[in-house]
């Protein structure tokens, strides 16, 4: 069974940065095909950023340039370097596999909030 914890959250001013963690439970994090997604106020959850097994990783447009996704197999941990933080990147922050696991789990989240 996966399970997650993401933390790092927190509040920042525009232009300002945080980074994402994640840390999965299990043995197989190394084989999985992980993502970051987001959830906004009154809006559905999207894909952020998602990091294949073999690192190679894919944005949402909106964050192209600025987000960076990043895996540790040894720490079975995922991360999301967000720079240049923009008040439309306010919203809480999910990791889960790509894609999502079918029962439906999610973790907390972690809430960003960007504001000056």
């Amino acid at each position: 069974q996966v399970l997650v914890v993401e933390s790092g959250g927190g509040l920042v001013q525009p232009g300002e940065s945080l980074r994402l963690s994640c840390v999965v439970s299990g043995s197989i994090f190394r084989l999985l095909v992980m993502g970051w997604y987001r959830q906004a106020p009154g809006k559905q959850r999207e894909l952020v950023a998602d990091i294949s097994n073999g690192g190679r990783a894919n944005y949402l447009d909106s964050v192209k340039g600025r987000f960076t996704i990043s895996r540790d197999n040894a720490k079975n941990t995922l991360y999301l370097q967000m720079n240049s933080l923009k008040p439309e990147d306010t919203a809480v922050y999910y990791c889960n596999l790509r894609p999502p696991l079918a029962n439906g789990y999610w973790g907390q989240g972690t809430q960003v909030t960007v504001s000056s």
